[in-house]
């Protein structure tokens, strides 16, 4: 039976019902720690302008260009109700726990007012203030008085570490239904001119430029910016209304601090107020974090007859009298503690909230959210610690999240809570690397921890080092896991900042396949924000990486990656050399091969019928000038190459002509079996004959071998044909050098032999040659009337110089091998006979 697919019999419904149900196993008492199956990596497709974009976790990202098919559709705009759920994503979340009452701004209502009527008119203002002015809780009544000025209602947004071009983003999201689509910066554009709303951005933290850049990509949209005075200005021509906020009078922080408190002053109270007062310059926060010490103070005061008599403490009538219980009494905190109350008012916090603020100071201010304390701080009700923070404004909401109030993170570290600030941090990675990889959870979470997440990794990536044996390192992980959920939720400038963390984090401990992995990552960034160079530089460092591993997956991504960046900057894979470095220049002492191609050294033979050798320079294809390779030593081996080549080539064909020639004779007659000790005669310059002795018409010389050639050509004037006349047996060779048919040398003496150039004397020896010698050519040789092609070029007349003379003109040349006798050749000094 197949056990993936269970028929009917294995469970009792068979067609005769006697089978028995089958009882399902029992689970185990213990869970089974073996292995398990392995979850499955969370892949997210998405489409960023004209790339179809793959977040693969495992071997990187995966880039082409997008379908026509699997292109998004124009994006339409949400509707009243997704505004106004996307309107309560943007807040802070509510903290658990009792909450005090939410108290109300004071002395702000000519700001208000103000900034309304200039919104209304279109107007975009510049909300200036320093750090605890109370921008953000003005903020939040103006976007509830602006809610129906605009078609596209109020979209929140923060500029916390945020550029433009982010915020851009940011408004798109808010106003548009795109999920899983990141146009391209011109489509883009083009979408953020149709909204039209009221943009409410605090914390903005750019200026000039920057600014005006933003503001001309909206024309539609008004803006309510804050800030602080130190971020840079806006432009001497923009449009933007300044609007500063100061601080309040005596009489609104007196005020502000009662209604913190919950009842009115003591005159003692109302004094320190008024100094407290003159030392913050009026700022909201610092009267806000006074009426927390102050209600601690009357808690610790408060004594049990105190709670038997009016219940619960924030039940207490506000002007009941307070009197020291059990015999002690808490004094006012001094001016000092007032100004920087922080650390005063965290020694009276509980466990949970003082690791909270912990935690908090090792990640640069940033309060982790609510639902991650339980695990941070180990206790399952530290999620309330939050409420804590925020009673005594230790924390001040910035977008969705807390971070600490102004001032309270120097004050902090000042007390000694900035101590273990790395061993703080190494654990909220550790948390954050489980929880970012964890199935469950979606790429939004992620991201709402962005900020969290890259403190943790800017303070362990300076500390990293190579993990010890079995181990991996918590940065790289942390990294590893939370880069693929920035990109699945298009939060795309965290995605670039955990990349270069995780980069430099890799690169320090020692871990090649994770540097690769970011490498990757950043190249296909780079190639959706349209920056090639910098694209095909990242990606040729992780495919080196990646081959140096033997990496086979992920080598054959990033070359798909690659070969879409040659394809979008038009250059080939291969033609251009790596970013930042130069082709280099031959080396001297490195040999060039010629456009064309090295000659060979010894080319194919010829046909022994082809007789016409044609040596000729082959001249080179046309080529781009290379003033390295003309001249010097490289030159002159190209120039020996082809003269040497030449030669072989020259040598081999005329070897072969050689050869061809000796093994060309149809008869029997091979002239290596009659070489003997005497020297060879010389070829004649006329006659084409190799000079053998003539036998004389006596019984000593004469061997019956060799014959005399025929003086006549006959009637036709051809010699060898029939009709020339049969030679005599008295016909002596000419002896005569100048004769006119005398083309035959007589022979030498082989001990002292005569050279026979251009000399016009007579042979001095008289001694006849007994017998023939070796060499001497039979009538068969001569007699052929079609002579073998092989030995046309020997059958040619000889033009150098050789003791025979010039032929008569009326003999035509002879092409015989056998020395002709003439009756008619002539001598200057007569004819002489061979003795």
């Amino acid at each position: 039976m197949d056990p993936n697919n269970r028929g009917p019999e294995e469970y009792g419904h068979d067609g005769d019902g006697d089978t028995p149900r089958q009882r399902p196993p029992r689970d185990p008492l213990t869970p089974d720690f073996g292995q398990s199956t392995p979850a499955l990596a969370r892949t997210v497709q998405l489409v960023s302008g004209d790339y179809l974009l793959t977040v693969n976790p495992v071997d990187g990202s995966e880039i082409e260009s997008c379908p026509p098919g699997e292109r998004p559709a124009r994006p339409r705009k949400l509707g009243a109700a997704e505004r106004a759920e996307v309107d309560r994503a943007a807040k802070p979340p509510v903290p658990a726990g009792l909450n005090r009452p939410t108290l109300h701004l004071l002395a702000r209502q000519d700001e208000r007012e103000r900034l309304v009527r200039l919104v209304a008119r279109g107007r975009s203002v510049r909300l200036t203030g320093p750090a605890g002015s109370g921008r953000t809780s003005l903020l939040d009544l103006l976007a509830e008085d602006c809610s129906d000025l605009a078609p596209d209602g109020v979209v929140r947004l923060t500029g916390f570490h945020r550029t433009a071009d982010d915020l851009l983003y940011d408004l798109f999201y808010a106003v548009f239904d795109a999920p899983l689509h990141r146009p391209a910066r011109d489509e883009l554009l083009g979408y953020v001119r149709e909204i039209g709303a009221v943009v409410v951005l605090d914390d903005v933290e750019f200026g000039g430029a920057a600014l005006d850049e933003l503001l001309d990509a909206t024309p539609e949209c008004a803006f309510l910016v804050a800030t602080t005075p130190d971020v840079p200005a806006p432009s001497a021509d923009s449009a933007l209304e300044e609007v500063f906020l100061s601080g309040l009078d005596r009489a609104g922080g007196v005020e502000l601090l009662e209604r913190g408190v919950g009842r009115v002053l003591t005159e003692e109270e109302a004094n320190w107020a008024g100094d407290l007062w003159f030392e913050s310059e009026g700022l909201p926060l610092r009267f806000v974090q006074a009426g927390a010490l102050l209600r601690q103070r009357d808690e610790l005061r408060a004594s049990a007859e105190a709670f038997d008599e009016f219940g619960v403490f924030q039940e207490a009538q506000v002007d009941a009298p307070f009197e020291a219980g059990d015999g002690h009494d808490v004094p006012l905190p001094s001016l000092a503690e007032g100004a920087a109350p922080a650390a005063l008012l965290a020694t009276r916090l509980s466990d949970s909230a003082r690791a909270a603020l912990r935690f908090a100071v090792a990640l640069g201010g940033e309060v982790p959210h609510q639902a991650h304390l339980p695990a941070l701080v180990g206790d399952t009700h530290a999620d309330a610690a939050l409420g804590e923070l925020l009673d005594c404004a230790l924390v001040s909401p910035v977008g969705t999240r807390y971070r600490l109030a102004a001032g309270v993170q120097a004050q902090l570290e000042a007390a000694g809570y900035g101590t273990d600030t790395e061993a703080q941090a190494l654990a909220a990675a550790q948390h954050y690397a489980w929880w970012a990889g964890h199935p469950s959870v979606t790429p939004e979470r992620v991201c709402a921890e962005a900020d969290a997440v890259l403190a943790a990794l800017g303070i362990l990536v300076p500390a990293a080092v190579p993990p010890v044996e079995d181990e991996e390192s918590v940065t790289v992980q942390l990294a590893r896991t939370a880069a693929p959920a920035f990109a699945a939720g298009l939060h795309w400038s965290a995605w670039e900042r955990t990349l270069r963390f995780g980069a430099e984090a890799s690169r320090l401990s020692g871990d090649v396949g994770e540097q690769a992995y970011f490498h990757h990552e950043l190249g296909v960034l780079a190639l959706c924000a349209d920056q090639l160079d910098r694209a095909r530089s990242e990606l040729e460092s992780s495919i080196g990486l990646r081959g140096a591993l033997a990496d086979k997956r992920g080598t054959v991504a990033g070359r798909r990656a690659l070969a879409l960046v040659s394809d979008r900057s038009g250059t080939p894979l291969g033609i251009s050399a790596m970013a930042g470095e130069e082709v280099p220049d031959a080396r001297h002492e490195e040999s060039q091969s010629p456009p064309g191609g090295v000659p060979t050294a010894f080319p194919p033979l010829q046909s022994p019928l082809d007789h016409s050798t044609l040596v000729t320079n082959r001249v080179p294809a046309a080529s781009a000038p290379n003033r390295k390779a003309r001249g010097g030593l490289k030159g002159l081996a190209r120039r020996n190459l082809v003269a040497a080549g030449a030669g072989a080539l020259l040598a081999a064909v005329l070897g072969t002509v050689v050869t061809l020639g000796a093994t060309s004779n149809p008869d029997n007659d091979n002239p290596s079996t009659k070489v003997g000790p005497n020297p060879s005669a010389s070829q004649g310059a006329d006659d084409g004959s190799l000079g053998a002795d003539v036998p004389k018409n006596d019984d000593k010389g004469d061997t019956g071998e060799a014959t005399s050639r025929p003086t006549d050509p006959g009637p036709d004037g051809t010699y060898g044909t029939s009709d020339d006349p049969t030679p005599t047996d008295t016909a002596e060779p000419s002896d005569d050098p100048s004769g006119t048919n005398g083309s035959s040398s007589t022979p030498t003496k082989p001990t002292s032999p005569k050279p026979s150039s251009s000399s016009t004397k007579p042979p001095t020896s008289s001694t006849p040659s007994t017998s023939p010698t070796p060499t001497e050519t039979e009538p068969s040789d001569t007699a052929s009337p079609t002579p073998s092609p092989s030995a046309t070029p020997t059958e040619e007349p000889s033009t150098t110089d050789s003791a025979s003379g010039p032929a008569s003109s009326s003999a035509p040349a002879s092409t015989s091998a056998s020395a002709p006798e003439s009756s008619d050749a002539g001598s200057p000094s007569g004819s002489g006979a061979v003795i």
